[in-house]
């Protein structure tokens, strides 16, 4: 189905989008999309070719998309916190032929683009196009013959890069995106109906594109932050009536830390869907977030190559403390030990889902990594996990974060769980910093409260109080304030680094 065909049909003067004060209704949507799809194609775009957008939230960037989808080319968001050279080392690797640049980008690329060897045409978001670009709003008023349909059943390819945790980023190719597998995983999240969800995290990220997409294919409402803060979330849900959201736990963290004064200024009853992911989320951050929004809190566990793998529904997120959920409809998991055995409920092993059509096709031009991520119809990004005897799923970690001390595994997710729950902490982040006799002790690094204070000695006193003795912290290093990218995830790597750097062997 063409979501956007039908419902510029069903409902022509609704809202489809909403950014700050600028509205695109579905027949406007339909108009533009086709337009600039039309525009796209008019300038040699073919389909299966791939084209960067690298723009900030904004009406234009979903519009962009859409169109790109629907000319048969295949979107790469890019991470606009990138330095020069790490846009650079995407736009050639992912051999873009056309590229979206967003009027903040436009100095970077101008610096960048005679790298990027395959890319044909530059198109321009906002008032400042250079002359080596065209922008978006000529190609709209130039238009073209609308494409051919694509097929119903396909949503569509994406290509995401993943964090890149080590090594370079790699490009997480698929070229077609099921639409039946997409429903079954909404209608455990209870998105399978008409809604007006928030996008509050970065469009250039997995989740927060899917998200929107998805809300769009029941003819909902998508409401674009351009750019998080948590007062502004409150206010777009409350001016909004928004239903649904997702956000990585650091932002849901930001919104039930504001004061309770600022809150309360905010009716935000209309909420029947918040979604979790992307990062281990602190039971206490989920105790807040019931508490501010009611028992709407769902969670899953899923990766750019995998998707939705399992989820937790909110009558079990306090029932089953630490769980990520069950599998998802659709999916079989399997833990496997490192020689691929089965491991018995309550035993870690590292994650695997059975092959589906949600997942991605491959690494793009990395043959190798792919292979590393299978084996035979199972695959894996590396997590850690274990299963109760219900068959939920608790994730302990990815599997090079864990840390092995005297032989002993230690997972991380937890001893960052148990230090969350002292009151001066704000953030933590845990891992295995080098050691002569145990080969590797276990550190945690520590972001206090604004105004709080704390020792390292009462923090390894409160760990020990929840912890068995060999999972403590036997050094605590405070910080003004841990990385974290802009979709919220934690950039442990270059917290660890140091501590490993000049090092032959690393644990």
């Amino acid at each position: 189905m063409d979501a956007i065909a039908t419902f510029a049909e069903r409902k022509p003067d609704a809202d489809a989008i909403i950014e700050g004060e600028r509205r695109l209704t579905w027949r406007r949507y339909r108009e533009q999309r086709d337009r600039l799809a039309g525009a796209l194609a008019g300038l040699g775009l073919a389909p299966g070719e791939h084209v960067v957008l690298y723009a900030p939230n904004s009406l234009e960037y979903l519009l962009a998309s859409a169109a790109t989808r629907a000319a048969g080319a295949i979107p790469v968001p890019m991470n606009h916190r990138l330095s020069a050279e790490e846009a650079a080392y995407i736009l050639d690797d992912s051999d873009a032929v056309l590229a979206f640049v967003g009027e903040p980008f436009v100095p970077m690329v101008d610096r960048i683009r005679d790298g990027a060897r395959r890319v044909r045409r530059w198109v321009t978001i906002g008032d400042k196009c250079p002359a080596w670009a065209t922008a978006i709003d000529d190609l709209l008023a130039r238009g073209g013959p609308a494409p051919a349909p694509q097929d119903a059943t396909n949503l569509g390819g994406s290509m995401i890069y993943t964090a890149g945790t080590t090594g370079k980023p790699k490009g997480a190719l698929r070229r077609r995106t099921e639409q039946a597998a997409i429903l079954e995983r909404l209608g455990a999240l209870d998105l399978a109906r008409e809604h007006v969800h928030l996008v509050a995290g970065p469009l250039y990220h997995s989740a927060p594109g899917a998200f929107a997409l998805y809300a769009h294919l029941f003819g909902g409402t998508v409401v674009v932050l351009p750019k998080f803060d948590a007062e502004a979330a409150l206010a777009a849900i409350a001016r909004h009536r928004c239903t649904s959201t997702f956000m990585a736990p650091t932002l849901l963290k930001r919104i039930v830390e504001l004061p309770d004064a600022v809150r309360a200024r905010y009716d935000v009853s209309s909420m029947q869907v918040v979604v979790v992911a992307a990062a281990p989320c602190p039971t206490k951050v989920k105790e807040d977030v019931i508490r501010q929004f009611g028992p709407v809190l769902y969670e899953f566990y899923g990766s750019t190559e995998l998707g939705v793998n399992t989820v937790l529904r909110p009558e079990d997120v306090l029932r089953k403390p630490g769980s990520c959920g069950r599998a998802a409809p659709g999916v079989e998991l399997a833990l496997l030990d490192d020689d691929g055995r089965p491991v018995r409920p309550g035993e870690p092993g590292e994650l695997f889902v059975r092959r589906y059509p949600g997942v991605f096709d491959e690494y793009y031009k990395k043959p190798e990594a792919t292979r590393q991520t299978q084996r035979g119809e199972w695959l894996s990004v590396g997590d850690v996990a274990w299963m109760d005897d219900d068959g939920f799923v608790y994730v302990c970690d990815r599997k090079r974060d864990m840390v092995i001390s005297g032989g002993v595994n230690i997972y991380p997710a937890e001893i960052e769980d148990a230090l969350h729950r002292h009151p001066a902490v704000a953030d933590v982040a845990v891992f295995g910093v080098p050691d002569d006799e145990w080969g590797e002790r276990v550190h945690a690094a520590v972001e206090l409260r604004d105004g709080a204070r704390a020792t390292a000695e009462e923090l390894i006193a409160f760990a020990r109080q929840h912890l068995a003795g060999y999972k403590v912290p036997r050094e605590i290093a405070f910080h003004a304030a841990l990385p974290r990218d802009a979709a919220g995830k934690l950039l442990k790597r270059l917290l660890r680094e140091p501590h490993w750097a000049g090092r032959a062997s690393r644990v």
